[in-house]
Parts: C-alpha cells; structure tokens; sequence
C-alpha cells in the first residue's frame, strides 16, 4: 500500500472554486427563470444614461446584465450563442444550465469526478437530441399554418402578445420572400430590414415589398416628393464645393475676388448637377458625409431646378441594402455616373406616416429588385417600437430555425418531460456512475415543465406530476396549457416551436456546464 504522502492531497481548492462557479451562474439563471414562458415576468432595465428597457427576451436581459464573475459570464455567452443558432430559447437555456448545476453540485457532494460527471452528460445529451427528433414531425415551409402556430407560440411570451395575428403573418411572408423554400437550407436576416417609426400601434405594422428610407425628400429649394417611372442613383460623393485636405484660410481683400469665388463654386456645382441629369437619372440618395457637407442649399436649389428629387444623409450601414435592393451601383465619383449604374422602379415617393409626423420615402414596383423585403414597424412610443422590434426579430429566427431544420416538436414543456422519461429509463440500463449521472440529468431537465407552472401561477408539484403520469401512460405531445391550468395535448392547442430550439438548448447548455465542470483554479492575473 502506497503512503499517503505518495498521492495527491485531497483537492479542497478545485471544490471551492468549483462551487463558487457554480452559485454564480446558478444565481444569473435564477435571475431570468421568471421570465420563462407565456405567463412570464417582463424585466425593466434602467441604463446607466437614464434609458429604460422592458423586455422578456433572455438574450437581451442578460447582454443588458453588468455580470463580473468570470462563469456567470459563460451563461451570458451561452445565452447569445443559443440567440445565433437558433433565435428562440434564450431563457430556456440558461434555466437548463441552471439546473444541471444544481444536479453537479449534488453529484459532486456524493464524491462523483467532475470528469466523470462531464462524460456521462455528454452521453445524456445526445440521447436527448434521439428522443427529440422520435417526438419531432417533418414540416413543410408552404404549409402555412404550421409555420404560423410556430412563430405564434413564440410570440405568445413577448409584451406584444396581442398583436401576434399581426407580426407572425408578416414574419412568416417576409422570410419565405428572400428565400427559395424548396432549396434553401439558411436565412440571411440582413435581407429584411426593418424601419421602425413612432406613431400609430403595433397593429399598423405593414410589409412593403420595396425599400422604405427613413428620412423625408429634401424639400428646402422647392424639391419634389413624388417620381414615376424613377431613376435612382446612391452617390459617395460631395455636391458641394471642394475643400483641401489641410485646415486653410483664403484672405480675400477685395470684392472682385469675393464674386470670383462665388460664381466658381456656382459653375463647379452646376456643372455636376448637369453631369447628373445627363445620366438620366432623377432621384438621388446622398451618403451621409463626416469630413464636409455632403450637398449645400446651392446644389439642392439646382438639383430642384432640374426636377431630381433628393433624399440625404443616407447611413454607411444602410448602402449595401440598398444596392442590392434598388439593383443598383454606388457611385463613388461624378466622372464615373453612368445610365448602367442606376436602379429604376415605378414609383418613388415621399409619404406620411400615419398617426405620426413624420414621413419616409417608399420604393415600389422595383424593377430586378433583389431577394429583400421591408418591414414598416409603428408603435405607440419607443418602449413598445423597441420590444417590437426585438419579437419581430425572434418570430424571423423561428422561420428560419425551421428553414434549417425542417421539424416542429410540440411546446409547453412536453419535449422535456419526455426526455425526462425517456432518459430515467436509459440510465437503468446503465452501469456504475453513468446510471447516476443520467438519471441527475433527466431529473434535471423537469426544471422546464417545473418553472413554466410556477410562472402561471400553479401548483408545480401536482401539474408536473400529473405531467409525468400522462408521458408514462405513452402521450408524448402532453403538456402544460397555461392558459386553462390543465395538462393538455400540445399539437390540439397549436403550441409548437421548431426542433432546432430544443436540440441546441440541450447540446450548447450540457458543453457549458461541461466547461464550467472541468474548472479546478482560478488564476489572476494582472
């Protein structure tokens, strides 16, 4: 028998730090467990400059969060990881994380290696992801009314909940619009921009197949706000006088001179308006300029005068939307305006936005428009336009979790609770430490089902125990309606979510706690 002196000491150090990770990135999940599903609690975030922000989307809640310990950082990473991949199940899957630590903690006091512990996870969570996909049924992007109750049942937990019938039609148009739904197999969603403007409700959102800009035509030297049959062109450069590199000074002493200048500058910005009208075209976007003015009162009196209607300061970020959308080139100097390079549509116009006052500039009947499409967001003020935003965001995530991985699974905490089953009775067919860890797992993932009740106002311990009853009589699509306090068929009440946002929780929030498992030391260093 070997001394004791020959072995490693008892690793009292990697528990400590090992527990300290743990309660703090179970204290950043418990923080937004309330927020989880249709009866949810909004947070309201007060900024730092005086902003406030009220929203349940775990994503933004946790990015809003000033979190200083290294490993509750990791659950906020996750959270964002989880906001990439699949869009939706931002707070479900920190509630997991949540959970599977309090399971660690557990088998990590019952004297089980965290490697060990880590390994047996790892295993749980792809018989997971079997057990998912044997709930799952295919779906198809054309059948409308599958998609819809998707993008509905996400839409159900946000603050704008009552204008789903609104925003989930339009999510759904809006992606299946950029895409090809027979080959596509991802969504870029720079391809549908949305504007938002305050005024009118949620409800006056509308779709606009064409481009939306978000500033008025410039009116001061009599300048048009309608066009037919338009011409567009998206400039890079200044019509204005020129300026030198360099800071400089002209000293003019007599009046000669000072017309002299004048009437040069009149010549010099004549002549590129000429050169623009030569092109034929007569609607023109200025790119917001920071080292000088990008057009003066001059210019836009000629411009005015030569019947080209003009929209300015458009954003850098903005340009290549609109290349794309309007099919058009930018031009980044007058000698190289040519008819080629503008895009053209049937109607380019200035309108008010109703129930506000402030108007935008509408392209419609875009000729070789590109895949992208607009979507005109209203809301009563900028906390509701914001919080709009941000659902409409996730609604388009839901689409395209389906465009990825075309498969719904019903919601309402069914597909946790049957892998909750499913794995408890894997983990009997397994031997030593793994049987353990498996059934720490399954165990754990009732946290879903678990904290939806509590949110709802139930009594979590009958709902999910008459939950479990349901998934062992076989009922696997069983789960909570919140609605009525009831277990309830899911697939009955159109409560669905894609297959992707149950796949990637599990898998990104087992590699998570993997991670945080395996950490023994915590190093500063300056």
């Amino acid at each position: 028998m070997s001394n004791k002196g020959d072995r490693q000491k008892g690793d009292s150090k990697g528990q400590d730090v090992r527990m300290s990770n743990i309660i703090a990135a179970k204290a950043v999940a418990d923080t937004i467990r309330t927020s989880l599903g249709p009866r949810g609690m909004d947070k309201m975030i007060q900024k730092g400059e005086g902003d406030v922000l009220i929203t349940n989307d775990g994503a933004t809640i946790l990015s809003q969060l000033q979190v200083f310990h290294p490993t509750a950082q990791m659950l906020v990473q996750l959270s964002k990881s989880q906001d990439i991949e699949a869009g939706d199940g931002t707070t479900g899957i920190c509630v997991i994380a949540g959970s599977l630590l309090s399971a660690c903690s557990e088998l990590l006091n019952k004297g089980i290696h965290p490697t060990a512990i880590a390994e047996a996870f790892k295993l749980s969570a792809a018989k997971a992801e079997e057990v998912l996909v044997s709930c799952a049924k295919p779906v198809d992007l054309l059948d409308r009314a599958s998609v819809l109750d998707a993008v509905n049942t996400c839409l159900s937990s946000k603050v704008v909940h009552n204008n789903a019938d609104v925003l989930a039609p339009i999510a759904v148009d809006a992606v299946l619009s950029v895409i090809d739904p027979a080959t596509a197999t991802n969504v870029d969603l720079t391809d549908v921009k949305i504007v938002k403007q305050l005024g009118g409700t949620v409800d006056d959102t509308e779709l606009v197949r064409g481009l939306v800009l978000e500033r008025p035509a410039k009116h001061s030297a009599g300048g048009l706000s309608k066009i037919e049959n338009a011409k567009i062109a998206l400039i890079q450069f200044c019509v204005s006088a020129p300026k030198t590199d360099m800071e400089n000074n002209v000293v003019v002493t007599d009046y000669t001179a000072m017309d002299r200048i004048l009437r040069e500058e009149r010549k010099y910005i004549l002549n590129i308006c000429k050169k623009i009208k030569k092109s034929g075209c007569n609607v023109l976007l200025i790119q917001k300029s920071i080292l000088r003015d990008a057009y003066n009162d001059l210019s836009l009196h000629f411009l005015a005068k030569l019947d080209i209607m003009v929209v300015t300061d458009i954003e850098r970020t903005d340009v290549e939307f609109i290349s794309r959308t309007l099919h058009l080139q930018p031009i980044a100097h007058v000698d190289s305006f040519t008819p080629e390079k503008l895009g053209s549509c049937a109607l380019a116009e200035e309108v008010s936005v109703a129930g506000g006052s402030s108007k935008v500039v509408k392209f419609t009947g875009i000729v070789n428009m590109g895949k992208t499409i607009t979507v005109l967001m209203r809301g009563t003020n900028k906390l509701v336009l914001d919080e709009a935003d941000r659902s409409l965001h996730d609604a388009l995530c839901v689409v395209r979790s389906l465009v990825k991985k075309r498969y719904l699974i019903a919601g309402g905490g069914s597909p946790e609770a049957e892998c909750a089953l499913k794995l408890t009775q894997w983990s009997k067919t397994l031997t030593g430490v793994k049987s353990y860890c498996a059934r720490a797992f399954a165990e754990a993932l009732e946290i879903i089902p678990y904290t939806l009740a509590e949110n709802a106002g139930l009594n979590p311990i009958s709902i999910v125990t008459e939950l479990r009853n349901r998934h062992n009589a076989g009922d696997f699509s069983a789960g909570i309606n919140v609605r009525q306090g009831v277990i309830t068929d899911m697939w009955k009440e159109h409560v669905v979510q894609p297959l992707l946002v149950n796949t990637s929780e599990i898998s990104l929030a087992t590699e998570c706690v993997g991670m945080i498992l395996k950490i023994d030391d915590l190093i500063a260093v300056r």
